[in-house]
């Protein structure tokens, strides 16, 4: 289980990383609409992608637990939905190896 929840975190800290250059980018090119980003969910395979301005994404790496992902992407059993809104879920990760790997692997920190 501890393993499960371990490579969860990794694919969700993977594409945490991937948003925060896009943002990045975004900046760097004075883009002032919106974030076109990757869902942040545990499938390795995921492609889906989520749009939110950069307030939205903002509130989301106030936390280093959570995660913007597709609405239905969230895994009951590592974490719990704390937001819902329109375009995509905001998730919190509640199983402690997923939530350890969250913060380890915050960018911000």
């Amino acid at each position: 289980m501890e393993e499960r929840e371990r490579r969860i975190g990794m694919n969700e800290a993977l594409f945490r990383e991937v948003n925060e250059r896009l943002q990045e980018l975004a900046v760097s090119f004075k883009r002032t609409d919106k974030l076109d980003l990757i869902c942040e969910c545990g499938n390795a395979s995921c492609a889906s992608r989520i749009e939110m301005d950069r307030e939205e994404y903002e509130q989301v790496r106030s936390d280093p637990t959570t995660f913007a992902v597709v609405k239905g992407h969230e895994i009951p059993d590592v974490e719990e939905i704390v937001q819902r809104r329109k375009a995509y879920d905001v998730v919190r990760k509640s199983a402690s190896e997923a939530k350890r790997v969250a913060e380890k692997t915050d960018p911000r920190t």
